[in-house]
């Protein structure tokens, strides 16, 4: 399903913004982009955006600006950080005056060596606001998507309701056509008969409207479910029937009628590949 969705977050010494757009596609398709600081933790953010997003082609940008602060009006929490982080790499106890006299030489963009806990989970925070956002978008564009598939089911539904007047007509023309071509000739008008009526069974078309009701019941029902490939396999079916009824019409009404469930059909399938 089509979507966008965006997240920012900020670190002491970075500000993080992360953006996430889909296209339709029928399995997953996820190109990531980010700086090749994080290319560590990559792959567990591909499965944690995979357990959330199942389809779509979907591209994750991740972009990181470094926030070069001047340490005068100091930032407390920036020099403790900076402290903490340089006692852990070190195997003997550091005294605090050292620590702070060290960490008041390390310049802002150069902390980045290796990356602080505080950025990681910055990046993870936008993360999530971009997934969240992205979710939203595509909720609301499913309910969009909702009201267009049930427009399009129940045009095909009508499209029932204005055969119905047209099957006797057809009867009667049929009837009519046949007898005029056999007007010049001699012909047993019992055998006429018997082949007439075998000839109308083959054409009845009600069972094809039975299940096709049918179909379009089932179709409602799974729309709930949200069950993409699902909905894809009941529109299949809708299919055989509608052109059965096509092959079986011998009626100009008919045929226009079957003409319009066939475009209709073509937008369901075409939606159908938006839902997961």
């Amino acid at each position: 399903m089509t979507g966008y969705g965006k997240g920012q977050a900020e670190s002491l010494t970075s500000q993080i913004k992360v953006e996430i757009r889909s296209l339709n596609s029928k399995g997953l398709d996820l190109s990531f982009r980010c700086p090749n600081a994080y290319r560590d933790r990559e792959m567990s953010w591909r499965k944690s955006i995979g357990d959330k997003v199942k389809r779509g082609k979907v591209d994750l940008n991740i972009h990181r600006e470094v926030i070069d602060k001047p340490i005068s009006g100091i930032n407390i929490k920036w020099l403790q950080t900076i402290m903490s982080e340089l006692q852990s790499v070190s195997s003997e106890p550091i005294s605090n005056s050292d620590l702070l006299s060290m960490a008041l030489k390390i310049p802002a963009q150069n902390i980045h060596t290796d990356i602080l806990e505080s950025e990681w989970q910055a990046v993870e925070v936008a993360i999530n606001k971009a997934l969240d956002s992205f979710q939203v978008f595509r909720e609301s564009e499913g309910a969009t998507l909702s009201d267009d598939l049930e427009k399009n089911v129940l045009s095909i539904e009508q499209g029932l309701s204005f055969i119905e007047p047209m099957e006797k007509e057809r009867i009667i023309n049929l009837k009519e056509r046949l007898i005029r071509g056999l007007a010049d000739l001699k012909y047993d008008k019992n055998r006429f008969e018997q082949e007439l009526i075998y000839y109308l069974e083959k054409l009845d078309i009600n069972e094809e409207k039975v299940r096709l009701q049918f179909h379009i019941d089932h179709f409602r029902q799974s729309m709930d479910d949200g069950n993409g490939r699902k909905l894809g396999f009941i529109g299949q079916e809708i299919g055989r029937e509608i052109n059965t009824l096509g092959s079986k019409s011998n009626h100009a009404g008919m045929q226009k009628v079957v003409v319009q469930m066939k475009e209709n059909l073509e937008k369901i399938k075409e939606q159908v590949l938006n839902i997961l």
